[in-house]
């Protein structure tokens, strides 16, 4: 487990998949049902197997995982951010290799009106370079407004408080906008 996770990730089961090279995953080209959530290959073609969340932020970066059959998102650790090293990058993938990753989902921190700013441009960035080190593997991207917010609300409601909800309020939002593709990918199955 990596340094400061609270969680382990669950247990990888069954056979790897063999193909990942079956889903458009392209970092640089997102669809506008990419966004949305939902994968632009039809249900029936989506691999089983462990989904990767990511939350970028400028100091952290959090980190969830899905179960092997995409029910149910886990959170599992704070990376901090290495903008000049690259090392959470590097623990990133890997992460992906570790858990025999298929899918990797970013979120992007659009605006409330649904436009693209800064913080979207630095998490398409960042998906890139992570795109780079774990080709094949694609990396998605899905719209995570209001994730942070109500990651927040979720913490404060179970009584966390102070240095310990920085520590992972962003593995609660890095699962929720993984959960999020869960979701949306069970709805077209």
């Amino acid at each position: 487990m990596t340094k400061g996770a609270l969680f382990a990730p669950p247990a990888v089961i069954g056979n790897r998949v063999q193909s990942r090279t079956s889903m458009s995953g392209d970092a640089t080209h997102e669809k506008p049902e990419e966004a949305a959530g939902v994968s632009p290959v039809s249900a029936d073609r989506l691999p089983m197997g462990v989904r990767l969340g990511v939350d970028v932020g400028t100091v952290r970066v959090g980190v969830a995982v899905s179960d092997p059959h995409g029910v149910l998102a886990t959170p599992v650790t704070t990376l901090a951010r290495n903008a000049s090293g690259a090392t959470d990058l590097d623990q990133l993938a890997a992460l992906v290799e570790e858990l025999e990753v298929v899918e990797v989902v970013v979120g992007l921190p659009r605006t409330m009106r649904g436009t693209d700013g800064a913080a979207v441009a630095a998490a398409r960035s960042y998906g890139t370079a992570l795109a780079d080190r774990i080709a094949p593997v694609p990396v998605v991207y899905v719209d995570e407004r209001l994730t942070t917010v109500s990651a927040e609300k979720t913490l404060a409601e179970c009584g966390v408080r102070g240095r310990h909800r920085r520590q992972v309020i962003d593995q609660v939002a890095a699962t929720r906008i993984l959960q999020n593709r869960l979701d949306a990918l069970a709805g077209g199955r």
